[in-house]
């Protein structure tokens, strides 16, 4: 079974954080890659990147450049070796997926825009396992059939 993983999930896995081990048993699991979209990659890049900002403004917060260049490197490795891999999607299938769930969902569950696109690219995809350490997105994915490890049904 292939596993899709979020940004959240990402994150743990690149940078050493409370749920890093979680994320890497999660990963271990699986005999397969990581599934992502260039939506989440992109997301991931850009979070990284925010969080360098912030450091350069407060010490307290984010973390440094050299902490973002080997959370970089590191990803450009998996990417490489195949440890994860980005899939192809026709965005217009999944803009018209995200829409459909938006218009299911959100309304009573309060969805965020990237949460449903990537739940969305999951379901476009024809994955089973949704990897994320977000409650909201992980109900949103078991709600859909997907398989979401780490979380209770509802969660």
């Amino acid at each position: 079974m292939r596993p899709f993983a979020d940004t959240s999930l990402l994150c743990a896995l690149y940078r050493r954080q409370d749920n890093t081990d979680e994320a890497d048993t999660l990963v271990a699991r699986f005999e397969e890659p990581l599934c992502i979209s260039s939506l989440v990659a992109f997301e991931f890049r850009q979070s990284t990147r925010l969080q360098v900002f912030r450091f350069s403004n407060d010490r307290t917060q984010g973390f440094s450049k050299d902490g973002a260049d080997k959370m970089f490197e590191d990803f450009e490795e998996d990417l490489t070796s195949g440890a994860v891999e980005i899939l192809p999607v026709d965005w217009g299938d999944v803009h018209s997926l995200a829409e459909r769930l938006s218009a299911r969902k959100t309304m009573g569950n309060g969805h965020r825009t990237l949460d449903v696109l990537h739940v969305a690219t999951a379901l476009h995809a024809g994955l089973q396992a949704f990897l994320t350490f977000d409650a909201n997105q992980a109900g949103l994915a078991e709600s859909e059939g997907l398989e979401v490890p780490g979380f209770q049904a509802g969660g």
